[in-house]
């Protein structure tokens, strides 16, 4: 057994008769579970990537340049980079079942808020709270499935969750579109701000924070788990011990959302300002590129815990993933610099956000493999990188794009950094676990 094996068995892997994947979900809890964070991920997305479609609307209703409209944009990862170690906190002392409905409640009322904005301060504010109110959610959901999921199905969840946000990417410029054309842009903040209440209704009245106090949970599905997962306390955070291990993904997480944040919060513009396409049009092209990001999460996922299961080797199982992800999304943006074709573009970037999107699930997941009984915490160390990209890429994308008069050199500074990123992640050892014996 090599020694990537044995610290995996160390970690408490699932018994051997909930090894395949339908039978760890389902008749279990865990499976009600994973359905509402997946809607809860879907919903994320709509009310933060809504505002893309809607921008060149907002733009001109508003007033706005493109550099006012980057800081716009930008104005939710504000709040959203520095809440996440604070709400991964409040996460595991408070348990997921009351910081989501507390948080899901502020993020619903700040998207119907963006609808109500009449100027740039106002949807400055209106972006600001948002950002707040998702800050903590993600943090929070990967402590939930820390506790809830198999330690060999841990890439698979976050995996079809975030395949579920990539889902919301890609409906989004078809559904604020849709009613952009019924009534105006307010309108999509208003519906999407009502859904977001919904979830967070259900949320509050059917998840639980211990497995063992769920009024459906079996004895069988309690036998799956670790007894890490059942415990009812934690052991005390380490935090010199958890931010050297952390940090390295942290910056890997900074490359990748950089051009996460390019396609979630530019393309349509770009495709409507370099193709001269109308609403209906550049929504559609926008759709068709973010599609791709769902079939690279689920691809991660389950090809990280696959490999898992096969190798016994946490860092083959995460960081192959990581590199080719993030170098392969590299070399297919490149094209899109010198080729000003419709069809080629599209396929291009659909193909690096796919590749780009394969990373996404590992990175969450190594919070998890390095602290699982502080994964809210560390997992908000490791989205500050994704919460700091999210302030710096849209502004000074759109800052090059008014200096440049084009999209060249901003594309080019987004791929120098998934360069970056992929070389950055091969210093990542997620088998560097933290135990409650590290000081």
């Amino acid at each position: 057994m090599t020694q990537d094996a044995k610290r995996t068995a160390r970690q408490g892997s699932p018994r051997p008769a909930a090894r395949s994947l339908l039978g760890v979900f389902r008749h279990r809890v865990r499976g009600r579970v994973l359905a509402l964070l997946c809607a809860m991920y879907f919903i994320t997305y709509l009310d933060r990537v809504n505002i893309s479609t809607a921008a060149p609307y907002i733009k001109a209703d508003l007033g706005l340049n493109d550099t006012q409209l980057g800081l716009a944009l930008s104005a939710f990862s504000i709040p959203y980079a520095f809440f996440q170690v604070f709400g991964g906190v409040l996460s595991d002392r408070f348990g997921p079942r009351r910081v989501l409905a507390v948080v899901g409640a502020l993020w619903a009322i700040a998207t119907v808020c963006t609808g109500f904005s009449v100027g740039l301060v106002t949807l400055f504010a209106a972006r600001l709270g948002l950002g707040f109110g998702e800050g903590a959610s993600f943090p929070t959901a990967t402590n939930a499935m820390a506790t809830w999921l198999p330690s060999d199905r841990r890439a698979f969840g976050q995996g079809i969750t975030h395949a579920s946000s990539r889902i919301g990417n890609a409906i989004a410029p078809i559904a604020v579109a849709g009613l952009i054309a019924l009534y105006d842009w307010r309108l999509a903040f208003y519906v999407f701000g009502a859904i977001s209440l919904l979830w967070t209704l259900a949320w509050a009245l059917m998840y639980r924070n211990r497995p063992a106090d769920h009024p459906k949970i079996t004895a069988a599905e309690l036998e799956e788990l670790s007894t890490e997962q059942r415990a009812a306390t934690r052991p005390r955070l380490p935090w010199r011990a958890l931010l050297r291990r952390i940090l390295p993904v942290t910056f890997v997480d900074f490359c990748y959302g950089w051009m996460l944040w390019v396609y979630l919060t530019w393309i349509p513009s770009f495709f409507q300002d370099s193709y001269g396409l109308n609403l209906g049009s550049f929504a559609l092209f926008s759709t068709l590129v973010l599609v791709a990001g769902v079939l690279g999460d689920m691809v991660g996922g389950l090809v990280s815990d696959a490999l898992l299961r096969r190798t016994g080797s946490l860092r083959i199982a995460r960081r192959s993933v990581l590199v080719i992800g993030l170098l392969g999304s590299f070399a297919f943006i490149i094209p899109t610099l010198i080729v000003h074709q419709l069809l080629l573009t599209t396929i291009c970037l659909a193909v690096a956000f796919f590749l780009l999107e394969l990373t996404n699930p590992v990175l969450w997941t190594i919070p998890m493999d390095i602290a699982p009984s502080h994964a809210g915490t560390a997992g908000g160390l490791m989205n500050t990188g994704y919460g700091i990209a999210g302030i710096l890429s849209p502004i000074l994308f759109g800052l090059l794009v008014d200096l440049t008069g084009d999209w060249v050199a901003s594309f080019a500074l987004s791929a120098v950094l998934l360069l970056i990123g992929g070389l950055a992640a091969l210093r990542i050892d997620p088998t560097k676990r933290i135990t409650a014996s590290v000081s």
